[in-house]
């Protein structure tokens, strides 16, 4: 990676298996592992949702740009929130420190895997259902990525061997 730091950052879908896929990847890399969205919960003392019941969709964006805009790591990687793509400084910022992976699924993937968005801490407009969301989002995934994967049909071990061999 021909960055000023080593990082991996990864962003898609709320279910797109950023977490998951972020823990198993940053061992076989030999790299630490930060969740972005346990990051604003420290900081902030609530989880999600809590955040977003207390200041809204857009005062939790400004939230989560704040906190990832702090993070500064080396040889990490980094699994970001769903919604950090609406955070275009912070976006940069990681641009800047690393190589941005997207998790790309279809909209129906996301819906099976989700369940109760409310509780996953989603940031959903008044009126906005999945699909919207996702129609949403897409563009932002595909702008900020410097490397896509179809996870559709790839299991967790699958789609970190195929970020590691795209990253060597």
């Amino acid at each position: 990676m021909n960055k000023k730091k080593d990082n991996v950052i990864l962003i898609g879908m709320p279910g797109a298996g950023k977490s998951t896929v972020g823990v198993v990847l940053a061992k076989k890399l030999g790299y630490a592992f930060v969740d972005s969205d346990l990051l604003i919960q420290a900081e902030e003392g609530k989880l999600l949702h809590e955040i977003i019941e207390e200041r809204g969709t857009e005062g939790f964006w400004e939230t989560e740009e704040r906190v990832n805009l702090s993070v500064d790591a080396d040889r990490t990687v980094i699994a970001t929130g769903g919604s950090a793509v609406y955070g275009g400084r912070a976006m940069e910022h990681f641009r800047q420190i690393g190589t941005v992976v997207y998790l790309k699924l279809s909209c129906e993937a996301v819906s099976h895997r989700l369940g109760d968005l409310s509780e996953r801490g989603v940031t959903l407009r008044d009126g906005q259902d999945l699909q919207g969301l996702y129609a949403e989002r897409v563009p932002l995934y595909d702008k900020y990525a410097d490397i896509t994967i179809d996870c559709e049909h790839l299991s967790i071990r699958e789609t970190v061997e195929k970020i590691a061999q795209l990253l060597l």
